[in-house]
C-alpha cells in the first residue's frame, strides 16, 4: 500500500451501513476509540467520550452555521434550476453549482423577488452569479433573510433523500454561531447541550470558524493524491483561541476542519484567510495532537486526512473493524476518536 496513490484509500461500504438518519439523541451514536500509545481500541457510546479525554486537553470546535444553501427557482424560459450556494467572493459575487444548463447573463427565479444572474461559468464546473432582491444587489447579509425564508438544507448528496424539517435543527451543531457553511462540520454533531457544559466544566475551550464548502466532497480523481486540487474554504481564528494554540497545552480538534484551521495556522500564523491545506500521511500534523471525526468516504481528502493522524495501512485496518462491527458512516454516521 502506497500512502500517496489514490486507491490505497479504496474500500468496500455496504449500502446500509451509510447513515441516512441521525442518532437521536445526539450523544447516543457509536464511538469507536484509538489510543495510539497503548496500542488499543475501545467501543463505546458517544456520551462517554470524557472517559477518554486526557486531562489539560485544549478543546477546538468550530463554530460555523450551515446556511440553507439549496435553491430551486425557474430559468426566463421556464426550465428548473438548482442552485447551490459555495461561498461569496468580492464586489457582492458568489460561487454556485447550478443543475440546469445557463450561460453567461441568464436570470434564474426563486421567488419572493430573489433573482440570480450568472455572471461566468468556470471549468471545474462551478458558476459565478449574483444576487439580486427586488432589483437590487445583495451581499451576504442581505442575502441571508432569503435563503432562510426560500432555501433547503443542503444535505450531502450519499444520503440520497430530500431535506425534511428536523433536518434544520439536526444537520446544525449547538455551537454553531457564525452563518457561512454549506456542509456541517459532522464531529461536532454527537454534542448536546448537556455533554458539551459538561466538557467545558473539565476542559478549555476555544473556537475558530471554518465555512465549510461544497469542495468538501470533491472526490480524488488524480492517480497521486498530491497532485489534487485541492478546495480552500475561509476561515478566521480569534485572538483567544490564537493564545491557546500557542500554548503548551494538547490540542484536540473537533473533526476535520478544525485540524486543517489549526494546522494551516500553526504553518503560516494568518488568523483569517482561505484555508487550501491538505493533510495527508507526507504532510501530517505538527500541532494538533488528538482528532475527533466521522468515518469518511473512499478515497476522499477526509480519510487521507485520518491517515495523516494514524497512518495509512492503521487507518484501513480500523475502517475495516468499524465495517465488520456495523458502525454508521459520515455525516449522520458514528464518531471515531484518535489519541
Amino acid at each position: 500500500m502506497d500512502p500517496l496513490k489514490t486507491e490505497s484509500y479504496d474500500y468496500d461500504l455496504p449500502k446500509e451501513l451509510i447513515a441516512t438518519e441521525a442518532a437521536e439523541p445526539r450523544d447516543s451514536a457509536r464511538l469507536l476509540v484509538v489510543d495510539r500509545a497503548a496500542g488499543r481500541i475501545e467501543h463505546a457510546r458517544f456520551r462517554d467520550i470524557l472517559n477518554y479525554l486526557p486531562s489539560g486537553t485544549a478543546v477546538v470546535h468550530n463554530d460555523t452555521r450551515v446556511i440553507k444553501a439549496r435553491l430551486f427557482g425557474h430559468k426566463s424560459s421556464g426550465g428548473k434550476v438548482e442552485l447551490l450556494l459555495d461561498s461569496p467572493l468580492p464586489r457582492d459575487r458568489f460561487v454556485a453549482l447550478i443543475r440546469g444548463r445557463v450561460k453567461p447573463g441568464s436570470r434564474l427565479y426563486f421567488g419572493e423577488g430573489l433573482e440570480a444572474e450568472v455572471v461566468a461559468l468556470h471549468d471545474d464546473g462551478s458558476r459565478t452569479v449574483a444576487f439580486y432582491g427586488g432589483g437590487e444587489p445583495l451581499d451576504f447579509a442581505a442575502l441571508l433573510p432569503y435563503l432562510e425564508r426560500l432555501g433547503r438544507v443542503p444535505l450531502p448528496p450519499y444520503m440520497n433523500r430530500e431535506d425534511r424539517t428536523e433536518d434544520v435543527e439536526r444537520y446544525q451543531s449547538v455551537f454553531a454561531r457564525k452563518a457561512g457553511a454549506v456542509a456541517a462540520p459532522t464531529a461536532s454533531l454527537h454534542f448536546t447541550p448537556a455533554l458539551w457544559r459538561r466538557l467545558q466544566e473539565r476542559h478549555d475551550t476555544c473556537s475558530v470558524t471554518l465555512h465549510v464548502g461544497a469542495g468538501t466532497f470533491k472526490p480524488v480523481e488524480s492517480e497521486t493524491i498530491t497532485d489534487h486540487p485541492m478546495h480552500s474554504e475561509y476561515y478566521e481564528i480569534p485572538e483567544t483561541t490564537r493564545r491557546c494554540l500557542e500554548s503548551g497545552h494538547e490540542i484536540l480538534a473537533i473533526g476535520t476542519t478544525v485540524a486543517r484551521t489549526v494546522e494551516y495556522y500553526a504553518r503560516t500564523r494568518e488568523p483569517r484567510g482561505a484555508c487550501d491545506l491538505f493533510l495527508h500521511p507526507g504532510n501530517p500534523p505538527i500541532r494538533v495532537d488528538h482528532l475527533l471525526t466521522n468515518f469518511h468516504l473512499p478515497k476522499s481528502t477526509l480519510i487521507m486526512l485520518v491517515a495523516a493522524f494514524l497512518g495509512l495501512e492503521e487507518t484501513m485496518r480500523v475502517y475495516n473493524m468499524a465495517i465488520e462491527a456495523r458502525y454508521r458512516f459520515y455525516s449522520y454516521g458514528d464518531a471515531m476518536l484518535i489519541l
